[in-house]
């Protein structure tokens, strides 16, 4: 098991990649977060985020990695989160046969259990400052737009 920081290697264009997450306000609002991650590539899952609580990501996420898995539409995963919750799914999804590369920021809440889980695992600090750095360059500002 190789858990130690590393270069992503994977096929020059993923098939498929969905996005997880909760947003507040109204259903339009809802609407125009999901046309902007389309946008971007993404198939996403936007839920409603009520008194500040995400309902659905979670199962979402862990429904839609595990049938995947089992249909074996995949073969390598990549998992950019930190929450030890999904431990068990990690442990699944490796029990199919599938390799699953978890993707976060090691000193912002990684947490450990999951790190161990993953078969290998890559900090995205240093993409986030290279991003950052190219930014600024390309357009001699130092604040994202």
């Amino acid at each position: 098991q190789d858990t130690t920081q590393g270069h992503l290697r994977l096929q020059a264009h993923a098939i498929r990649s969905f996005y997880y997450t909760s947003a507040s306000g109204d259903e339009q609002k809802l609407v125009d977060v999901k046309r902007r991650l389309r946008e971007l590539g993404f198939n996403p899952q936007v839920f409603k985020k009520t008194k500040d609580k995400s309902k659905g990501v979670d199962i979402a996420l862990a429904k839609d990695l595990l049938v995947n898995a089992f249909f074996d539409n995949y073969d390598v995963a990549v998992l950019i989160a930190g929450d030890g919750d999904y431990v068990p799914l990690i442990e699944e999804v490796k029990r199919q046969g599938k390799v699953v590369y978890l993707v976060f920021f090691k000193e912002e809440g990684l947490n450990e259990a999951l790190w161990l889980a993953a078969d290998s695992y890559f900090e995205m600090k240093q993409f986030f400052v290279d991003s950052w750095n190219r930014f600024n360059q390309e357009t001699g500002s130092n604040k994202w737009s």
